[in-house]
């Protein structure tokens, strides 16, 4: 059966506040985190993404009054990164009241955390971000960048997203270096190739403009399409969106 397509407005987090970057810079303030969720909630969105940009560079632990704040106004799935590190960051985060925790850097610089996690809070609570980008030198055609998009590692993507499912995730969130912010279209060879090479789950992450590009990524084989500039400056209403999706023949919760 063909899996039901979610949208997942994501909030990037700085000093308690939404904002919103172009290629991992040049960010902009968005708007307050607990109203920025409740109307996401409110939109028809299915899931609500929380990331902290600057925990992991800045070397401290996910801002959980936030997290506590938002996750009293959402009525739905509720995922939270940026500075988990630990098995006990993870743990207050999902205490806090988030559903899944999302970690990156730290998972890759010390993969035996993520098979830590998906033992100690499930696989369903545990999602694995890959930020890409585009090196011909390697097998995909991409590399795997941490610390928030700054950093090479010189390791192939595809190959990283096998590893991470073989710790038993089922959620990958790939963001393209190349696309994020810029609203030209999410990378789907990026897209296609993780759906290609797992059966994880893949999120598309990075780019959307138009409504075009998530039924792009959707066709691509995208379940979760995540986006953050093009709803939160009304770009794109969510129930348009879906009804579009779902003229498209694309599978999604209508509301």
């Amino acid at each position: 059966m063909e899996k039901t397509v979610r949208i997942m407005p994501c909030l990037d987090m700085q000093n308690g506040r939404v904002v919103k970057g172009i290629r991992f810079v040049d960010i902009a303030d968005a708007g307050d985190p607990v109203a920025c969720a409740r109307a996401y909630c409110e939109a028809g969105a299915d899931e609500i993404a929380l990331l902290d940009i600057t925990a992991t560079v800045e070397g401290r632990s996910t801002m959980l009054d936030v997290v506590s704040r938002v996750a009293r106004v959402t009525t739905v799935p509720f995922t939270v990164g940026g500075g988990i590190s630990d098995v006990g960051a993870a743990a207050a985060v999902i205490e806090a009241g988030a559903n899944r925790v999302s970690t990156s850097s730290a998972a890759f610089r010390k993969p035996e955390l993520i098979r830590e996690l998906v033992h100690e809070l499930g696989s369903d609570a545990v999602t694995v971000a890959i930020d890409a980008d585009v090196n011909p030198k390697l097998p995909s055609g991409y590399e795997v960048f941490i610390d928030g998009g700054r950093t090479a590692t010189g390791v192939d993507a595809v190959e990283w997203a096998k590893t991470v499912e073989s710790f038993g995730v089922n959620l990958i969130l790939p963001t393209s270096r190349a696309t994020d912010g810029a609203r030209t279209g999410y990378d789907l060879p990026l897209i296609r190739l993780l759906k290609d090479a797992v059966s994880a789950e893949v999120v598309a992450s990075g780019g959307a403009g138009t409504m075009e590009h998530f039924l792009e990524a959707a066709r691509a084989g995208a379940t979760v399409l995540l986006a953050a500039s093009v709803f939160h400056y009304h770009v794109i209403d969510i129930s348009a969106l879906k009804s579009y999706l779902d003229a498209a023949g694309v599978p999604v919760r209508l509301h």
